[in-house]
């Protein structure tokens, strides 16, 4: 019985991620368009755009690696949507809470981009090749900076004597602010602002979206991809979406309305969810949305020395802070 409530609950996560990771796809096209003094298309559009994909033919070149041409989308959304089992949604932990940690979440996040690679290096297009290349190269460079922000939250819950510590679940149990020194809330603040950077960078949006980059290379990683595995890897971006900025809302931000507002029970769930999508949209509109309207797009350079240099140094400086706050506090 036990099983079959988990499988359930993942069931409900994965229709419902997919759900809203479209719908916020909508919402950050209506407001880019907005923001650029356009109307945009309808908020429907992404299931529109999915819908249409799913129907047309899906075209495999002849000069392609069928198999791994055929599984790199797949690959991409299996990851995507595990990843979302892994998150606390709001008011509800996670799905597969005890049975993976943020290292696994790491990784996870990692499949699609590598997917995404093989897919463009199995495509047999030069320009795929091309994309494969620069995603690799961005992989490479904004992973350091996440992982040093998991493992400097992780290390200090551990100091508190919280266990897991790098669950998910347990970072959003007990959000470090309150707990923290000066130093202490100031390393926090620069790790939180690192992983906002790293969110565009994760979701390969502009300013980070060299691997597709249509005025270049014409779609890049995606140049040869029609049909259902283009509306695969379109899930899946949408689900990576939603997966990042509700990480960001579980390491920093994962606190509730329903205590202040006196509610209890189903009604305290509900706010407090309905709260969290909030959060989450918040953070996808700060994140990505401006941040792609307002910046034109890197080079693989800078975006390389970017996070290995400032992006790597500003979140060790954070870790060091944690790390000074502790010897401070005790």
């Amino acid at each position: 019985m036990e099983g079959l409530g988990v499988f359930g609950q993942a069931v409900l996560v994965v229709f419902l991620g997919g759900v809203v990771g479209l719908f916020y796809r909508g919402l950050d096209r209506k407001i880019a368009a907005r923001m650029q003094a356009r109307v945009g298309p309808p908020l429907r559009q992404p299931f529109l755009d999915l819908g249409k994909l799913l129907v047309k033919e899906t075209v495999i070149p002849k000069t392609a690696v069928a198999w791994l041409f055929s599984a790199a989308p797949f690959l991409a959304l299996l990851a995507s949507f595990t990843a979302l089992l892994y998150l606390p949604l709001g008011p509800f932990g996670p799905v597969l809470e005890g049975h993976g940690d943020a290292i696994l979440v790491l990784y996870l996040l990692a499949v699609p981009a590598l997917a995404m690679a093989l897919g463009g290096f199995a495509s047999g297009s030069p320009l795929g090749v091309v994309g494969a290349q620069r995603e690799l190269v961005m992989l490479m460079s904004y992973e350091f900076p996440l992982a040093v922000v998991l493992v400097a939250v992780a290390w200090r819950l551990s100091t508190f004597g919280l266990a897991p510590a790098f669950s998910l679940g347990t970072m959003a149990a007990h959000p470090l602010w309150a707990s923290l020194g000066p130093l202490g809330v100031i390393g926090l603040a620069v790790l939180f602002v690192v992983l906002l950077v790293v969110t565009p960078a994760e979701l390969a949006k502009i300013p980070f979206d060299i691997p597709e980059a249509e005025t270049e290379i014409a779609g890049g990683l995606f140049a040869e991809y029609s049909g259902t595995y283009l509306a695969l890897f379109y899930l899946a971006d949408a689900v990576r979406t939603l997966v990042m900025a509700g990480l960001v809302v579980a390491i920093f931000v994962p606190y509730g309305i329903a205590g202040a507002l006196g509610l209890s029970g189903a009604a305290a769930a509900a706010v407090d969810f309905f709260f969290w999508l909030f959060k989450v949209f918040f953070v996808m509109a700060a994140a990505v949305t401006t941040v792609r309207v307002g910046m034109a797009r890197l080079k693989v350079d800078q975006i390389a020395q970017g996070f290995w240099l400032w992006g790597t140094a500003v979140a060790l400086g954070g870790l060091l802070l944690l790390v000074l706050d502790k010897v401070v506090m005790g």
